[in-house]
């Protein structure tokens, strides 16, 4: 596993112009030193096997992120294929036969943990830095 240049700690990140892994407090220390380092663009490490990923950012502080590289996810989808395909296989000629017994349309008592909540049809007021005169505008005045 790679360590921080600076505290050897587990590296989470790599700044490319400081040429550097860090981890994120020696990250926080150097890059809010001031608004120049800042702007420095920094690559979160795979927390799998800490190559690079797509994942970059700047500013003072990155909060903690996980981020996985592109072979570490292809790498787990085909094993939960190569899992799916075996797990399946043996159920093709068993999923009739257990199915046909109840002709309930596959409808389970689940229903009452699944509940469907409609949006609702009114918005909720936006709220900006209005003058009160632009905020009355809309209402009517008792006399």
């Amino acid at each position: 596993m790679k360590k921080c240049e600076l505290c050897d700690s587990l590296a989470k990140m790599y700044c490319e112009s400081d040429q550097a892994i860090l981890c994120w407090d020696c990250d926080s220390r150097v890059h809010g030193a001031n608004f120049l380092v800042a702007k420095h663009l920094r690559t979160l490490l795979c927390h799998l096997c800490q190559s690079p990923t797509p994942w970059n950012g700047s500013g003072t502080k990155l909060g903690p992120t996980v981020s996985v590289c592109e072979n570490c996810v292809d790498q787990n989808d085909s094993r939960e294929e190569m899992n799916y395909e075996e797990t399946h296989d043996d159920d093709v000629d068993d999923g009739e036969e257990e199915g046909s017994e109840d002709d309930d349309d596959g409808d389970s008592g689940d229903d009452e943990e699944n509940q469907v909540v409609p949006l609702s049809s009114t918005a909720p007021p936006v709220s900006s830095s209005s003058t009160s005169e632009e905020c009355s505008a809309g209402f009517a005045t008792r006399r």
